[in-house]
C-alpha cells in the first residue's frame, strides 16, 4: 500500500537538501542531500507514520493511486 502514495521531491534553498513529501499524510516529510536519499529517507518515514498510526488506532488514508516524483 506505500507504495500508491504520491511522493513530491523538491530542492529547499533553505534547507540546502531535497525534501520529500507525502501530501495524503499529514506531517509526513524527510530530506536528503540527493535526490536518491530523499526518496529512501521518505519510504522510511512512511513506513512509521503508518505503523505509528496503527499503533494508536488512528485512520489511515486510503491512496489515491497516484505517485509523482518532482525534482
Amino acid at each position: 500500500m506505500m507504495n500508491r502514495y504520491e511522493i513530491i521531491i523538491y530542492w529547499s534553498m533553505e534547507d540546502q537538501a531535497f525534501v520529500a513529501e507525502v501530501p495524503e499524510l499529514p506531517g509526513c516529510m524527510a530530506h536528503g542531500a540527493t535526490y536518491e536519499e530523499a526518496l529512501v529517507q521518505i519510504q522510511s518515514a512512511m513506513e512509521l507514520w503508518i505503523e505509528t498510526a496503527r499503533e494508536y488506532n488512528d485512520p489511515i488514508p486510503e491512496p489515491k493511486g497516484r505517485r509523482l516524483a518532482f525534482a
